[in-house]
């Protein structure tokens, strides 16, 4: 599976700035290659979807953190460490995604997820996940805590 395979669309972010209502993140991951890989690895060896526990979601930046930086977003199957899919995307843009989370979680209640997550195979959906943790790592692989979103109490 190639990169450019992946489209990202957010929605749900912009009222952060505005200080508008809060309202829960959303990001849609389209697929538009062949399904049959992404299929597998969103799969368990039980024939079972991956569910929102089972899988990690974080941004990978690729250079030092500025304006410009660029990034690769992933999901990971948790349980195995593989990789399900990569995409670009810029750190600012994720890192505003992350913030509008982080503010959501303030008006969620204890059970809910900061933000959705669901991915597309060619515009239908396959899956959808209800997280609460982002994880946001240097271009050194070091874990950035301060833009990452990380629910209290969870240590990692």
């Amino acid at each position: 599976m190639r990169r450019e395979h992946f489209t990202l669309d957010v929605s749900n972010v912009d009222w952060v700035e505005t200080d508008g209502e809060p309202r829960k993140p959303s990001v849609s991951i389209d697929f538009t290659g062949p399904e049959t890989l992404l299929r597998e690895r969103l799969t368990a060896p039980d024939g079972d979807v991956l569910d929102a526990s089972e899988t990690d979601v974080a941004l990978r930046l690729q250079e030092p953190l500025d304006e410009d930086a660029a990034g690769v977003v992933s999901v990971t199957d948790r349980i195995t460490g593989d990789f399900v899919l990569e995409l670009n995307e810029d750190a600012s843009n994720v890192l505003k995604f992350i913030r509008a989370a982080r503010n959501y979680g303030e008006v969620a209640t204890e059970d809910e997820g900061r933000y959705e997550v669901s991915i597309t195979l060619d515009g239908e959906e396959f899956v959808a996940y209800d997280k609460r943790t982002f994880l946001v790592y240097d271009d050194q692989g070091d874990l950035l805590r301060q833009h990452s979103l990380i629910p209290s109490g969870v240590e990692l």
